[in-house]
């Protein structure tokens, strides 16, 4: 009985007591005019803030693992203006200390870029990107403030949240909801397409934005705001019609959730 009551004290002391290690790892790299980055950041939450710099700058930090040969890896490499990060994390069966174990991320980033950001478990915020943007996570949300240009953002769970002025949107969730602020001046120069499997979704639209409307939910409520010439059938569950006399596609689906479009102030 004595032996049974001390394992389960180490395992409880095991899982409360915070792992020790804990490392960093910075890079800079001097670019050209509109770099691209493209990062495969394993399983690390990932940050991306614009500035007025004329470098790309990285800062990984983990929590209950090393960065080196034994732990997380990081394989960078640069060729003129474009810059590459592979992070790869190790495969390790310590139940133990997994809770206490952490990868972030940070990179800051000149605001005319071309970016490509893939992680597998954990969030994404993006922020005064100006650029074609493709974000995707398995796991985790993705939030995108004070962007320029192309967005295509994916999440296999999580919640997507959008602002800024745009020529293209794709957002994609199977799980959970979508929040897109479209800014004044944004064009639509083809389809714009926002799905989520499982959650509502809110778009909030220039007054002025010339589009067909496609609108369908498996199990919800659709509200329309904005003055709305329907075409074809409309249904609690489906709506076709042309805003400003209509342009390309603006298609909005959630399996589960409502849907609601109105007019940005």
């Amino acid at each position: 009985m004595k032996f049974a009551i001390a394992g389960l004290l180490f395992v409880a002391a095991a899982l409360l007591t915070p792992n020790a290690n804990a490392d960093q790892w910075n890079k800079h790299w001097t670019v050209g005019p509109k770099p691209e980055l493209r990062v495969t950041a394993g399983d690390a939450a990932v940050s991306v803030e614009a500035t007025e710099s004329n470098g790309i700058d990285a800062n990984l930090k983990t929590e209950g693992w090393s960065i080196g040969s034994s732990g997380v890896q990081v394989v960078e490499h640069q060729s003129g203006s474009l810059v590459q990060i592979d992070i790869k994390v190790p495969f390790h069966s310590d139940f133990l200390n997994f809770h206490n174990r952490s990868i972030r991320l940070e990179l800051r980033v000149p605001r005319e870029i071309e970016g490509d950001i893939h992680t597998g478990d954990g969030s994404i915020r993006v922020r005064g990107v100006h650029g074609s943007l493709r974000v995707e996570t398995g796991d985790g949300g993705i939030q995108g403030d004070d962007l320029d240009g192309t967005l295509n953002a994916r999440t296999g769970d999580g919640s997507v949240h959008a602002l800024g002025r745009f020529d293209n949107v794709q957002l994609h969730t199977d799980d959970g909801s979508v929040e897109l602020s479209v800014l004044h001046g944004s064009r639509m120069q083809s389809d714009w397409r926002v799905q989520t499997g499982d959650g509502s979704v809110q778009l909030s639209l220039p007054p002025d934005l010339a589009a067909d409307l496609e609108l369908r939910t498996g199990d919800g409520h659709i509200g329309v705001s904005m003055p709305l010439s329907v075409t074809g059938t409309q249904s609690d569950n489906e709506v076709r019609g042309k805003l400003n006399g209509g342009g390309p596609l603006l298609s909005v689906k959630t399996g589960d959730g409502s849907i609601s479009i109105g007019a940005r102030q």
